[in-house]
């Protein structure tokens, strides 16, 4: 009796999924297992002397770090957004912010307003392009240290992100300075500001603190979780609204297109933490203790802002008001994050 061998099914491009019954995604397709530095049967992160420094500071920041996964192959950015999508979708909010720059700057608008107002975006607004340009590093770093292609994926198009958010400063930077050119924006008074204005000084620790945060997850929970959430709605939602008070419409839906961005960030960042603590109940823990860490810091950064919103603009914003606005958008996100895991733990506590 002749005895039939069952030859194993041919191997197709997309076999590093697994045995898979679906095709993948176009975003799982040119996303999965691109970071080299975490393939299989790996000694060390690059193939040189695993004592190497290279190898000792991805063995230190991210292989053993506390924010942990099973598989972290498995993450998904809910958007899953491909470089390609990510441009096309960048050029069309690009064509709505030059919309609206040209129409704005056809009416003259920057000129008309308000001396208070104008002393406000020569201290809040054109100086915030530094923190911003720090963030942007610090969201860098992230996507490099990340342990899977897929969140460096995700923090390689915030980082981008950041890029674009500090060129439309920079833009309307220039504009204000040619229209308002006794207000010394676009000088080196930026700088001297973001250096030594009392307001400013919380942001500025915050924001360097980070930058030298090298843990690649307590560097994600510092920067995605508490500061940002904390300081963009500060500086864009609520900056935005008072804009729109005290005249300038244009600051006010420059944010909001702005902003997409920012909840863009925000759902993805919410997604891996979950992730984590789905994989790893452990990580919530970690989560939970770089919270606890840098939440003061976040609070005393949206109070130092608030003080500058409460004092210069002709309508301004209560500094109390504006502290727990940011406190309380940073807690909200939060909020769904270590709320389950929270539960899990009272569940398996005996």
């Amino acid at each position: 009796m002749t005895e039939h061998v069952r030859k194993p099914r041919a191997r197709r491009t997309f076999s590093a999924f697994g045995e898979i019954r679906k095709m993948p995604s176009e975003y799982e397709i040119v996303t999965h297992g691109q970071n080299w530095t975490t393939r299989q049967n790996r000694t060390s992160a690059f193939e040189q002397n695993p004592s190497s420094a290279p190898n000792m500071w991805f063995n230190t920041y991210r292989d053993n770090s506390a924010l942990q996964a099973d598989d972290w192959e498995q993450f998904r950015d809910p958007d899953q957004y491909t470089y390609r999508m990510y441009v096309n979708a960048q050029a069309e909010s690009e064509s709505q912010v030059h919309g609206v720059l040209e129409e704005y700057a056809s009416a003259g608008s920057a000129a008309a307003l308000a001396p208070g107002w104008v002393e406000t975006l020569a201290t809040l607004y054109t100086p915030s392009r530094y923190p911003v340009h720090g963030f942007q590093q610090i969201e860098a770093y992230i996507g490099y240290m990340a342990p899977t292609s897929y969140v460096t994926n995700a923090a390689g198009l915030a980082t981008a992100d950041f890029l674009r958010r500090v060129t439309t400063i920079a833009y309307r930077t220039r504009e204000l300075q040619l229209a308002q050119p006794s207000s010394d924006i676009g000088t080196d008074r930026e700088r001297r500001v973001w250096e030594t204005h009392p307001g400013w000084q919380p942001a500025r620790k915050a924001v360097e603190s980070v930058l030298v945060t090298y843990d690649w997850g307590e560097a994600f929970t510092a920067l995605n979780l508490v500061l940002l959430p904390t300081l963009d709605d500060v500086l864009s939602r609520q900056f935005g609204e008072i804009a729109r008070d005290n005249g300038d419409e244009l600051t006010w839906l420059l944010h909001g297109f702005l902003d997409a961005d920012n909840q863009r960030r925000n759902r993805w960042s919410i997604a891996l933490a979950e992730f984590a603590i789905t994989q790893q109940p452990s990580s919530a823990s970690a989560i939970d203790k770089w919270v606890a860490k840098w939440s003061p810091i976040a609070d005393a950064a949206a109070e130092g802002l608030a003080t500058i919103l409460a004092e210069t603009p002709e309508i301004p914003r209560d500094a109390d008001a504006v502290t727990a606005g940011a406190k309380a958008a940073r807690e909200g996100l939060l909020r769904g994050i270590l709320a389950p895991a929270e539960a899990v733990a009272k569940v398996s506590t005996p």
